[in-house]
């Protein structure tokens, strides 16, 4: 049922892929003029980054986004205003506290401070800060608050304590931002916010569901600068450490059964918060059944799965490779090189971030067409590179990092002003959702290898920041992108599709009768009590086979109760010329659905928008009337008659 979607997804990520390896053959043939010893080893890397990240997208498609959208729902008809809170809060700590980016940033907390920040305490108190600002999204959510208003505070509030903090704490406050929202919990954060702004009556999904992300991004820098402070304030240096820069120093990859079985268990470790926390308010709190549990534990599986082969990957096709390379450009002493590497390795690396590619994926159905997936992290990776490459800047010049970062909040403030509504919570999420598994590690060797050969430099001060500015720069580009749609008058499916329908379809005359027969004195016998008054209509979709399970499901949500799917042969007959030259070949699917006439519009716009057929060409859709239907089940016409009466509530 799934070949067909990972086969697409498969497709897309090796494409995702294509402009990092283009950037690193360009610097690493024509700029440094050496050809890796370990390049077979990189090849394989990639490629086993290619099929990690389509499995772990297609685990996201059936597993964590349908399960953290009905909790939320479930949570909205609960009332439960409480443990809604608590699960938010839940969900931001459980997931952040064992967050791998985490802990590694957290060690060199120890070594920047002398001994007074403590590691363990450090996280607790990201985690908690994490955990705070989902749930204050969650209460933003319930209350219908602009998210300007939060993230606006919030930047003053960063302000503020960066003025009051040490000089050692405040870019590591400001890179914590960005690596605690990790791969697994965007998705599950984001699937949070729009399921619970779906379920409640008043709320936009597109302006209302996005931001808890953004919120998690910004919480960390006032926290962190506000533990520094206490720590420089009242806690004693105890010991001085050296700089230790092996974590950035290249090395060869060695990979065996051990490794990859360490590296499956860490990763298992990381989802299991999130499994438990889900378990602990569905069963206990909810007390419902996990609806469709065998699909949910199958994605969990595949996110996992997915997720551990993608770092193998990676460890074996990027980082080393990365590394090795920021430290060589470093010392060719060209800024212009450095500059143009940073910006090519932030545009590439950003395309290929699976938390991105799976909020764009949520960002253009939930925006009803409007967004484009690939201008959207086109411009997202835009921001990235200009980010990078003046963070980059920044080091070079020696330049105090609060002042970047002051002018880039007043330019978001500015923009905000100015940008439509429903692109300024997801251009809030962008920042977090960009400094993810790829970027980090690449930004961060960048960074120290910067500040390890300018002389004059701290590695442990200066090196630190330029996640930062990668987080900050695409909300400034994603609001930019907002703003040229609205000039560019571009519509979205549903204003689209108003354009495509003229007068409303006369509606069939004829009332037909749903007959049913009951067993009387041996004889079969038409039980009128089952006949339904109702007006019947077909509809008939024609659409890649590739994209039969996105529009069953649609039509599943929109109340249909059947579906009868068939195989079909599409070509176009511009050029025909022989049939029977042409190889025929299975590439499209019929969908036929049998639908009351109050459901058909529902189910329509549903398909057409999820799959945003008018926009894109690809797809028919048709109706017509049905005068004489025999054959619908009892079953079906219970369902029937439970969508009418949802409707008329």
């Amino acid at each position: 049922m799934y070949i067909s979607l990972f086969s697409k997804l498969l497709r897309d990520s090796f494409r995702d892929l294509l402009p990092i390896i283009a950037v690193i053959v360009f610097f690493q043939l024509f700029i440094i003029q050496t050809i890796p010893g370990d390049w077979i080893d990189t090849t394989l890397g990639m490629g086993i980054v290619g099929v990690g990240l389509a499995i772990f997208l297609l685990g996201l498609e059936i597993g964590i986004f349908p399960v953290g959208e009905n909790i939320a729902r479930d949570f909205a008809k609960s009332k439960h205003l409480f443990w809604l809170l608590v699960f938010g809060f839940m969900v931001g700590f459980g997931t952040t506290v064992a967050e791998p980016a985490l802990i590694v940033v957290a060690h060199k907390a120890a070594d920047i401070s002398s001994g007074r920040i403590d590691s363990t305490v450090l996280r607790l108190v990201v985690a908690f800060s994490v955990g705070f600002a989902i749930l204050l999204g969650v209460w933003r959510i319930l209350k219908g608050h602009p998210i300007h208003y939060y993230i606006i505070s919030g930047y003053v509030l960063v302000v503020v304590t960066t003025f009051f903090a040490p000089k050692e704490i405040v870019g590591l406050a400001y890179d914590l931002g960005g690596v605690t929202t990790s791969t697994v919990t965007v998705p599950l954060v984001a699937a949070l916010g729009i399921g619970l702004a779906s379920s409640i009556k008043g709320r936009n999904p597109m302006i209302d569901g996005f931001g808890l992300i953004a919120m998690a991004s910004l919480t960390p820098m006032i926290f962190v600068q506000i533990y520094g402070i206490f720590v420089y304030s009242f806690v004693e240096a105890k010991q001085v450490t050296a700089l230790v820069t092996e974590t950035i120093q290249p090395g060869g990859f060695t990979f065996s059964v051990n490794y990859l079985l360490k590296g499956l268990i860490n990763t298992t470790l990381d989802v299991l918060p999130i499994v438990g926390i889900i378990l602990f308010f569905q069963l206990a709190v909810l007390k419902k059944p996990l609806a469709g549990w065998r699909k949910i534990v199958l994605g969990f599986v595949l996110v996992i799965l997915g997720l551990d082969a993608f770092i193998v990957g990676l460890e074996m096709g990027l980082f080393a490779l990365g590394e090795t390379m920021a430290l060589e450009l470093t010392s060719l002493n060209s800024n212009a090189t450095i500059y143009a590497f940073a910006f090519l390795i932030g545009i590439s690396t950003t395309f290929a971030e699976p938390a991105l590619i799976a909020i764009s994926k949520k960002s253009v159905e939930i925006s009803d067409g409007r967004i484009h997936d690939l201008m959207l992290r086109s411009f997202v990776a835009l921001g990235v590179g200009i980010g990078i490459t003046l963070g980059a800047h920044r080091i070079i010049e020696g330049e105090q990092i609060h002042y970047y970062i002051i002018a880039g909040y007043a330019l978001v403030i500015l923009l905000t002003t100015f940008a439509p509504r429903y692109i300024i919570p997801i251009a809030y999420d962008s920042g977090g959702v960009t400094t993810s598994t790829i970027t980090v590690p690449l930004v961060a060797a960048l960074g120290i290898g910067l500040a390890s050969n300018i002389p004059g430099r701290d590695p442990l001060i200066d090196g630190f920041g330029l996640i930062a500015f990668a987080s900050l720069f695409p909300m400034l580009t994603v609001m930019f992108y907002g703003v040229v749609i609205d000039k560019l008058h571009i519509k979205s499916d549903s204003q689209i599709d108003h354009q495509y329908k003229g007068t409303e379809g006369i509606e069939n005359p004829f009332r037909p009768k749903i007959g049913h027969s009951v067993l009387v004195d041996g004889k079969h016998e038409p039980d009128l009590a089952a006949e339904l008054d109702l007006h019947f209509r077909a509809l008939v979709v024609i659409v890649p086979k590739e994209k039969k399970e996105l529009a069953v499901e649609s039509a599943k949500n929109a109340g249909a109760a059947g579906v009868t799917i068939l195989d079909a042969e599409g070509m176009g007959l511009s050029k025909f010329d022989n049939l029977f030259r042409v190889n025929h070949e299975v590439s499209d699917t019929v969908l036929i659905f049998l639908l009351p006439s109050h459901l058909i519009n529902g189910v329509l716009e549903a398909i057409i928008h999820r799959l945003h057929i008018n926009s894109t060409e690809d797809g028919i859709a048709f109706t017509f009337p049905i005068n004489q239907l025999n054959g619908i089940s009892l079953r079906q016409v219970d369902v029937f008659k439970d969508k009418l009466g949802e409707k008329s509530l």
